[in-house]
């Protein structure tokens, strides 16, 4: 699995939430594309061949000290394979970069060690960050 996770990846407003009904949330159709319009940025996944969105998130915020992050989807078919945990990590790679020195994440407790994890793995990497960068491999 080669995936590349790609900072306000272009999305039409229809895929968010057909990600969102396939991980079993509510679509919120008449969110989009106006989150697009109102986050900080956003991150994004596509599969290599269908282009299908597989993987979205986003940090949204008045742009100051604090950041929300929010709506962390990946497709049931590529769960449990560190997409996930790699697209939190950029989200906040990209926060730190912006100067955003706080992000909430409100989360259900049955994913707590995901975000714990990328806490720390965050913390491990952040000096070897390339500041700047605006795309992320996950192979």
């Amino acid at each position: 699995m080669n995936l590349e996770i790609i900072l306000n990846l272009p999305i039409q407003p229809h895929e968010v939430p057909v990600l969102r009904e396939l991980v079993g949330w509510e679509g919120r159709q008449v969110d989009y594309p106006a989150v697009f319009e109102r986050c900080n940025f956003w991150a994004g996944v596509r599969d290599e061949q269908s282009q299908q969105l597989i993987a979205f998130g986003y940090v949204a915020g008045m742009g100051l000290q604090h950041g929300y992050m929010e709506d962390i989807l990946v497709h049931p078919e590529y769960q449990r394979k560190g997409l996930g945990q790699a697209l939190v990590k950029r989200l906040l790679q990209e926060a730190e970069h912006v100067g955003l020195e706080i992000v909430t994440l409100t989360y259900d407790t049955k994913h707590m060690r995901i975000y714990r994890l990328c806490r720390r793995r965050l913390e491990e990497t952040r000096l070897n960050h390339a500041g700047g960068a605006d795309r992320t491999l996950l192979t």
